[in-house]
């Protein structure tokens, strides 16, 4: 069973056309076997109680409870450092590979086939763990494919230049 005072409320409640929910007298047999929050703590939402024209209990959020923060310390670095150090990595390598397999002409079914799974799994990741990660972080589309750019498509063109350079010593 989980504690009402655990819960944190990510962002306000949008409504259309400021819905009001109506709440019976008594709460239902389930939620009056809910633990109570120890003296002293309060949830992180708050919600404002009145009655409605027809006289029955109207429960709204309230407006003065402000959104929490909910993304842990170890989320954020783990989402830099996939956009920092992994990506660029991976995307270095995948680009080094994927020219020498064009470059060198042998162009088997084994080779191939791990070519287009590569070339499957570093656009997955791009999307996933760059670009989706970027959305997230409430920054703009243009802000999220830059960040796409500079740690994808640069070091998959860069590990594609290093396999031309070395081609062509």
């Amino acid at each position: 069973m989980v504690s009402l005072c655990l819960l944190r409320r990510v962002r306000s409640l949008q409504l259309p056309g400021q819905r009001q929910g109506f709440v019976p007298e008594s709460p239902s047999p389930p939620v009056q076997g809910l633990p109570r929050c120890p003296t002293g703590h309060s949830p992180s939402f708050a919600f404002a109680e009145g009655r409605g024209s027809n006289g029955r209990r109207v429960v709204t959020p309230s407006s003065q409870s402000s959104p929490v923060e909910t993304r842990p310390g170890w989320h954020i670095f783990f989402s830099e450092s996939v956009r920092f150090v992994l990506a660029p990595l991976i995307l270095l390598f995948s680009g080094f590979f994927t020219a020498n397999f064009i470059i060198s002409g042998e162009y088997t079914w084994p080779r191939t086939s791990r070519t287009l799974a590569l070339t499957l799994t570093v656009l997955i990741l791009s999307r996933e763990f760059v670009y989706k990660e970027q959305l997230s972080h409430n920054d703009s589309p243009g802000r999220a494919r830059s960040a796409l750019l500079y740690s994808c498509v640069f070091p998959y063109l860069l590990g594609v230049v290093v396999m031309l350079i070395l081609w062509a010593l």
